[in-house]
């Protein structure tokens, strides 16, 4: 999959594989969404999942890291994306002991593994890696705002962890069997280890959001399309900057609002409610008018898969009535989201 040129994609290219998914103890799923995603769309990259007392799981069979390392595995990738993006003490005997097995260590967190004088000590002894994905490359520029060619589409979310990776990558998917020229462009740590690149966005100075969004859906022909992963939300008490520099900076032709229905609050932040999808979809097209005047809703991609077949089937369809919006589940797939990837490739003179 073509990607920007990064230092970041240069680490990825050198990543020791196959995985064994590494789930700390974390309890909440929303926070093992790196594990979940590789899981999901680098199966055949990873061989098991192991934890030091969490209460989730990715299904796949849980080995210690040298029972990995029997089955391949070269390297355990820290499958969470906690709040803060901190490594517990905890943590570090399974980690050292990944080591001790002939892993090397992959991590997306903002604290860096080479940070940490433990491990660094642990790996310089035993001869292993710690590769930090959350890298930035260096010298992004300050963004022009400057029309580019080329068509883009990004995946907002009315919160963080509930579908706007998973959409971006099922919609570019879809594109490409349709006969699209289309490329997923991965804008956060999970996105990077399944495409291969991309730039991690939440780790980027904050006046060069914008720019990093430019360099990371490039000029290009006419008719190709880039499909941007989304990050956070524009209404998150924490994380709203990122997903506004985002938004300036890939200058979207088109995007799909992401919600998981039931969730009330923001994840981590239960005193504050999630916004109403039809607020996403207007400071959106209000915010995103800013670099592209044309900006325009392509439709909803609901993650429903805590509902049965039926019961997400009645919701999707009540959505799109009721929004007048092609309103999907993309791991389902079906007519509902065919109907929302024509809505996403509709010229912008139909819309």
């Amino acid at each position: 999959m073509d990607t920007p040129n990064s230092s970041t994609d240069a680490q990825v290219s050198r990543l020791p594989q196959p995985y064994l998914l590494f789930l700390g103890d974390t309890s909440e799923p929303g926070y093992a969404k790196t594990a979940f995603g590789l899981r999901d769309w680098a199966g055949d990259r990873c061989v098991g999942e192991w934890s030091c007392g969490a209460t989730v799981s990715t299904g796949l069979p849980t080995l210690t890291p040298a029972e990995a390392w029997a089955r391949g595995a070269r390297g355990l990738v820290i499958g969470v994306a906690n709040a803060g993006g901190f490594i517990p003490d905890r943590w570090m005997p399974a980690l050292i002991e990944a080591l001790e097995a002939g892993l090397d260590l992959v991590g997306g967190m903002h604290m860096r593994l080479a940070d940490i004088p433990l491990l660094a000590a642990s790996a310089t002894r035993l001869g292993r890696r710690l590769i930090d994905i959350r890298t930035p490359p260096r010298d992004i520029p300050v963004a022009s705002g400057r029309k580019r060619s080329g068509k883009r589409l990004l995946t907002v979310g009315t919160d963080c962890a509930l579908g706007k990776k998973y959409t971006a990558l099922a919609l570019a998917r879809a594109m490409v069997a349709r006969g699209v020229d289309a490329d997923f462009r991965a804008s956060g740590q999970t996105g990077i280890l399944i495409a291969g690149g991309g730039i991690p966005m939440d780790a980027v100075v904050a006046d060069f959001e914008a720019g990093a969004a430019e360099l990371l859906s490039p000029a290009a022909s006419p008719q190709h399309w880039d499909v941007i992963e989304g990050q956070g939300s524009l209404f998150h008490p924490a994380y709203a900057g990122v997903s506004l520099g985002l938004l300036h900076g890939s200058q979207p032709d088109v995007f799909v609002v992401c919600h998981e229905p039931g969730r009330r609050h923001m994840l981590g932040y239960p005193e504050f409610p999630l916004p109403q999808l039809e607020e996403v979809i207007d400071i959106t097209i209000r915010l995103g008018r800013r670099t592209n005047p044309l900006i325009r809703c392509a439709g909803v991609s609901l993650n429903t898969g805590m509902l049965d077949a039926d019961a997400a089937q009645a919701l999707l369809l009540a959505e799109s009535q009721r929004l007048g919006l092609p309103v999907a589940d993309p791991m389902r797939g079906g007519a509902a989201f065919e109907q929302l990837v024509d809505a996403a490739l509709r010229p912008c003179s139909d819309a």
